[in-house]
């Protein structure tokens, strides 16, 4: 079984340098739905049963243009892990701090945030099981934070990951094999 998992295309959208944290939260719901760039992406010629795609759109346009038309499986256990301002302040503070702080917040699951560490690790270990359960070759369009989480427990799971990365970059593809 063979697992491609992808890292959706460039999204066409522009951060500013310092936010509220209500602009921030605003920015956020705005990156969710902003399209994609053009992209010279790419992936590993082969046959795949099945092609999976997040809820969010960024994906599909990014399965679409590697991949053309096809029936994707759309599921909310690949989103992106969301991320919200870690406090409320009418104060503007930089991007990176609502990234770190947000961040942080969900790794120590502070109820602060939408989802937090252990609700990731579990959407990442419902998605692994459907996957092993269909025992398919597949495609995986997904998102760059909840790679390392999707990742991880492909490992555990007794996949062996080629190209693991610190950071994802946008089109760059990870085999998971089992």
């Amino acid at each position: 079984m063979k697992v491609v998992l992808i890292r959706h295309a460039k999204v066409n959208f522009k951060w500013k340098s310092w936010y509220t944290s209500e602009q921030f939260d605003k920015a956020c719901k705005e990156y969710d739905q902003a399209p994609i760039t053009d992209s010279g992406y790419s992936a590993p010629e082969g046959v795949y049963s099945s092609y999976y795609i997040s809820a969010l759109p960024r994906t599909r346009e990014t399965a679409q243009r590697i991949f053309g038309e096809r029936d994707y499986i759309a599921t909310e256990l690949i989103n992106e892990v969301p991320l919200s301002a870690g406090h409320n302040s009418g104060i503007k503070l930089p991007l990176l701090f609502w990234n770190v702080s947000g961040r942080l917040q969900w790794y120590f699951n502070n109820p602060r945030q939408q989802e937090g560490r252990l609700q990731t690790g579990k959407r990442a270990m419902q998605f692994v099981n459907k996957l092993k359960e269909k025992n398919e070759d597949c495609v995986v369009v997904t998102h760059g934070f909840f790679m390392h989480t999707l990742v991880a427990e492909l490992k555990r799971e007794g996949f062996v990951v080629d190209n693991k990365s610190l950071k994802y970059d946008n089109g760059q593809c990870v085999i998971a094999r089992l």
